[in-house]
Parts: structure tokens; C-alpha cells; sequence
């Protein structure tokens, strides 16, 4: 008699929100599907962080304003702390530039909280893969927003992985900074997908970013792109 075959243990989630018919909301959407175990809600980002060390999920999902601690600060500690949890921030707004703070703090993407259901779900699931779920063109505008905004930040001092970045390497880094995945840089490039990757995978590790998400905000930081450029 043939062995029924196990079910993948499904991914555990923590919600983080301070609006109570929010997490109850995102719960619901959730807990029904068998891939998903809800696993508890926290109301702010400091019992997130507690909830977190105690629950250890596969994935925080992370309001980012919220009271005592934000989702920002909150996102900072859980990367340092338990960098095997993945954080997926969730904002009201787009063009949020505390966004962009989650994503340089260690999250793994970005979703708004109009996303559909199963945007979430498929976001989540990335997630706990270690991708970022940002989409490169809504990261390039988010990105692009912050930077012209009046509340930027200066540009940081040079990144010294930049110079260890080959010619292609560089011509590669840009096409990801304006929002073109593997397929899109494989055909404008004419190169295979598996070069485009082992081309991504030395990027990462010369300029000591996590993923894409963190790519395109250093090829701001840089000056390799500019805003609307």
C-alpha cells in the first residue's frame, strides 16, 4: 500500500498591527488556508519583537506605524535578533517613506494593505523563501518618492563594494535599479538566465546586500540611478 504523501508543514505567522479588526481581518484571510498557521498578534512592534523570540515564526507580518515601538525599529531588532524570521512590512500608503526605512532595516518586502488576498498569501510564501516580494518598478517609485521628498536623508559615504563591481556586474545592477527582472536583463543583455543569476549572486555578495529590495536602494545610495532618471 502506497504512503499518502505528508503535507508541507505549513508556514507560521505572527501579525503585528495595532488596529485590532486589522489583525482579526488578516488572521481570517489566513488561518483558513492549510499552508498558513497563524501562530499570534501582537499590538505593537515591542510585543512583536517579544512575541517573536517566544513563537519564533517563519514570518512577521509588520504594520509599519504603529505605537511603543514602529514596525521600522521593530523590523531593525527581529533582522538583528532572529534573522531567520522574515519580516513582509504592510502600509496604508504606496509611497511611504517608512518603507523604505523596513526594507534598509532587514525586511523582506513590502505590501500595502489593499493587496488582495491571495497577493498576501503569494507574498508571505515568497517571503519565507528568503526573496524580496517588492516588485522592482513599485520599489523604484517608491525609492524615487523618498529621495526627492524633503525629509531624505544625505547620501551615505560611498559604498566600497561598488569598485569591486566588474563592467557587466555594474550594467546589470543598473538594469535591476530600473525595475527589470532576470528575464527582462537576460534578453536586453543577450545572456543566458543562469548568467544573469550567477551575475546577481556576486552583485549581492560584492555590495553585502540580502536581495533585490536592498540592491536598488543601494544603486540609489550610490548615485548609480536617480530619482526619475
Amino acid at each position: 500500500m502506497t504512503e499518502p504523501t505528508p503535507s508541507p508543514t505549513p508556514v507560521t505567522v505572527l501579525i503585528a498591527d495595532d488596529q485590532p479588526l486589522v489583525r482579526r481581518g488578516l488572521s481570517l484571510i489566513l488561518s483558513p488556508d492549510p499552508g498558513f498557521e497563524v501562530v499570534g498578534e501582537a499590538e505593537d512592534g515591542a510585543q512583536a519583537v517579544a512575541l517573536a523570540h517566544q513563537l519564533r515564526p517563519d514570518v512577521v507580518v509588520m504594520d509599519i506605524r504603529m505605537p511603543v515601538l514602529d514596525g521600522v525599529a521593530a523590523t531593525e531588532r527581529l533582522a538583528a535578533e532572529l534573522p531567520g524570521c522574515r519580516v513582509l512590512a504592510l502600509s496604508t500608503f504606496d509611497m511611504d517613506e517608512y518603507v523604505v526605512g523596513a526594507l534598509r532595516a532587514g525586511a523582506h518586502g513590502f505590501l500595502p494593505k489593499d493587496s488582495s488576498p491571495e497577493d498576501l498569501a503569494a507574498a508571505i510564501r515568497t517571503v519565507h523563501t528568503g526573496e524580496a516580494v517588492v516588485a522592482p518598478r513599485l520599489l523604484t517609485r517608491l525609492i524615487s518618492t523618498y529621495v526627492r521628498g524633503p525629509h531624505s536623508a544625505p547620501p551615505p559615504p560611498p559604498r566600497t563594494g561598488h569598485d569591486l563591481l566588474t563592467p557587466r556586474e555594474v550594467e546589470v545592477w543598473r538594469l535591476i535599479a530600473t525595475g527589470l527582472d532576470n528575464s527582462d536583463i537576460s534578453r536586453t543583455l543577450g545572456l543566458s538566465l543562469s548568467t544573469v543569476k550567477n551575475h546577481i549572486t556576486s552583485i549581492f555578495d560584492k555590495l553585502a546586500v540580502r536581495d533585490r529590495a536592498q540592491a536598488v536602494i543601494a544603486a540609489y545610495e550610490s548615485g548609480l540611478v536617480a530619482p526619475g532618471g
